[in-house]
């Protein structure tokens, strides 16, 4: 518990000269993300006709380009990439598990499961999407944790019961496109995870929500760190653990549900960049946090212009690219984390 103490204190001294700069870097990194995505794709458009696009409207070939499919995949991969390495952060910090993310334990699972049962119940009903997706990731992370509460977990069993969860919930996607496959005839990009088609409006019941969690979280950020240190050392610190708990689990399946509800399930994004930003900007959850926001908005947007321009004109789903790169930075967290306990 002291090793923990000192973990928080010592990154908040090391790291304060250059908190401002590195988060700065990072801000400028999300703009440059946001451009090259609304410049780049299979038909390539200057800074310059990009300026004019706007400033005409969706009048001239070119404004439609920009406002019809490429600010709509921007601003989602902005919103989405945040969102997720967020919620990825909050959850590493409640579980006490470096390898819990939002798809890892469920929670993505769990919100494209009520997605999709909404969209087959209720079709017409598209700004109920985000409330369905919430309570499907807000399912799929309390179940996890309750997994781990009476069964006294170790971390890698609360990663085991998270792929359980996932599959229960992959399974129930399965039996309602089987059910109705007229209704869900794009479930497939759906489960792979893309923003293929994604538009202003789907993006309207969710960036509040998504803009919300950011601000909920970021407040809490001094509760988070106390919370990682665990319930004990929390507790004679003053903290009611349990309502915190709650409410950080609540605003991490906000985060997570709000992303699923547009971009489909879109896995490794929670874990990789908390990882990344701690490594970067240390522990102290001030810092990390927004960095999370940051580095996630810029990685998702990124990906999204690989996957439309790496085999131009023809394009390959978002969720693909992320896997590529998620699934080893996953394997070298595992065999680390095993070659750290051989080493104790």
């Amino acid at each position: 518990m002291r090793n923990g103490v000192t973990r928080i204190s010592s990154s908040r001294t090391f790291y304060t000269q250059n908190n401002g700069l590195i988060l700065l870097g990072m801000a400028g990194l999300v703009m440059i993300s946001a451009l090259a995505g609304i410049c780049l794709g299979s038909v390539q458009l200057s800074p310059a006709e990009v300026f004019n696009a706007i400033m005409s409207g969706e009048s001239t070939p070119n404004g439609r380009i920009v406002y019809c499919i490429r600010l709509p995949r921007v601003l989602g991969s902005l919103l989405a990439g945040s969102a997720l390495a967020l919620s990825g952060a909050i959850i590493q910090a409640v579980l006490g598990n470096p390898l819990a993310s939002p798809g890892v334990i469920g929670v993505n699972a769990g919100a494209g499961f009520f997605t999709v049962l909404c969209s087959a119940l209720f079709p017409a009903a598209v700004s109920w999407l985000p409330a369905a997706a919430f309570l499907g990731a807000f399912a799929a992370v309390a179940a996890v944790y309750l997994i781990a509460r009476k069964t006294g977990a170790s971390k890698m069993t609360i990663v085991l019961a998270g792929v359980a969860i996932s599959s229960l919930f992959s399974a129930g996607t399965d039996t309602i496109t089987e059910l109705f496959p007229e209704t869900l005839s794009g479930i497939n990009s759906f489960k792979i995870g893309g923003m293929n088609n994604v538009t202003l409006e789907k993006l309207t019941p969710a960036w509040l929500i998504i803009a919300v969690g950011i601000t909920a979280a970021l407040l809490m950020s001094h509760e988070i760190d106390l919370i990682s240190l665990g319930d004990k050392t929390a507790f004679t610190l003053g903290m009611n653990v349990r309502a915190v708990r709650l409410a950080l689990l609540i605003t991490a399946a906000a985060l997570a549900g709000a992303a699923v509800s547009f971009t489909g399930v879109l896995g490794f994004v929670g874990l990789i960049i908390p990882h990344i930003c701690g490594r970067i900007i240390g522990f102290d959850s001030r810092v990390k946090l927004p960095a999370c926001v940051l580095c996630g908005a810029a990685f998702v947007t990124l990906c999204d212009i690989i996957s439309r321009t790496l085999f131009s004109p023809s394009e390959i789903s978002l969720g693909i690219v992320i896997s590529y790169i998620g699934v080893p930075f996953f394997i070298y967290l595992l065999l680390k984390k095993r070659g750290g306990k051989h080493r104790a």
